[in-house]
């Protein structure tokens, strides 16, 4: 394996999934990482897969029959071999075509809602990498485009021509990003409300609405921007600065809303990138919860429960069991408790 602080490990749960108990520091989110890499080649934790290889490691592998179907990631210097049921897929668009759904819930949920748009624009590329093939590689072409671009643009001498090629790269796959995000949140947004007032018990009405950074006209937004992105020597306008407007009662979440009302928010989005996962991905999702139960009250923790798919696949962290008795909905699920990386039943 070599994955993390794992040199090996195997474990075995039921199709209801797992509870992992233990001290911070012990390897519990790593778990957790380790499935959303097998499931969507993604870490929530890094960008590069240079990081997720064990100390000293020259890289790492994982592997996993989460739905009938074995599935193997392996990491090198060479670059990533995957398989599915043994057949060797070429490429990651291949290896995610038939695979499953992921929702990852996690303390820093919260920064959805306080923190700066960069991390809600990645709550909408995760889930629309998920349900979208040809979101992924539009989201793929664009960032290219958009680093060459800035580069360009650092040189501080006239590129006219070269940016303009890349700002044509742009204005295809950028235009295919925005109908796609402006598409999601209005199909995200009656799922986010009903969830929020599930969660909160109470009647907080929560409004979602999509800012795109360069107005409907992606083009004439460029052409208007073209003097100050070469005074500025980066780009300006485009997705890469789009924001997801959150409000509580008409008013901004991140100002306005309480804590409580903040942390019911952040799960409140998880619930309905799930719900679309499974409307639009015509599948359940994994649902991977990692240590949010110690900041939500009893009502909360089983208003969440309630609300997720009777039969989906759930692995819930924790560093302690004392709310479990409050929580009846999760008594199907195995548990396990680790200590220093070394994995027991518990």
């Amino acid at each position: 394996m070599d994955f993390r602080c794992f040199g090996a490990l195997d474990l075995e749960v039921p199709a209801a999934g797992a509870i992992l108990t233990g001290d911070n520091a012990q390897g519990k989110t790593s778990i957790l990482e380790a499935l959303c890499v097998l499931v969507r080649l993604h870490s929530p934790r890094s960008h590069r897969m240079t990081t997720l290889g064990r100390m000293g490691s020259k890289g790492f592998g994982i592997a996993g029959d989460p739905w009938g179907c074995e599935r193997q990631v392996r990491y090198s210097r060479e670059g990533l071999v995957l398989k599915a049921d043994e057949e060797a897929r070429a490429s990651q668009t291949r290896y995610l075509e038939d695979g499953g759904l992921v929702v990852w819930m996690g303390n820093e949920d919260l920064e959805l809602v306080r923190g700066p748009g960069e991390g809600r624009r990645r709550y909408l590329d995760f889930l629309g990498s998920q349900i979208d093939d040809g979101y992924r590689r539009a989201w793929s072409r664009y960032r290219r485009a958009l680093r060459a671009k800035n580069l360009l643009l650092k040189e501080g001498r006239p590129r006219d021509a070269e940016i303009s090629s890349y700002e044509e790269i742009l204005i295809e796959h950028g235009s295919t990003l925005m109908s796609a995000r402006a598409r999601m949140i209005e199909e995200l947004a009656p799922f986010a409300a009903a969830a929020q007032r599930d969660v909160s018990g109470k009647d907080e009405a929560l409004t979602l609405r999509y800012l795109p950074a360069s107005g409907p006209d992606l083009r004439e937004s460029l052409l208007q921007a073209r003097e100050r992105e070469t005074r500025l020597r980066q780009a300006v306008v485009g997705p890469h600065r789009d924001e997801l407007d959150l409000r509580i009662h008409g008013m901004p979440a991140a100002d306005f809303a309480s804590e409580g009302q903040q942390r019911t928010l952040a799960v409140a989005l998880k619930l309905a990138q799930g719900k679309l996962l499974e409307q639009r991905g015509g599948k359940l999702p994994i649902y991977l919860m990692d240590d949010i139960f110690g900041e939500l009250d009893p009502g909360r923790r089983n208003a969440l429960m309630n609300h997720l798919p009777l039969h989906a696949q759930r692995w819930i962290t924790t560093t302690h069991l004392d709310w479990l008795r409050e929580t009846p909905q999760l008594g199907d699920l195995a548990r396990f408790r680790l200590d220093a990386g070394v994995c027991r039943p518990c």
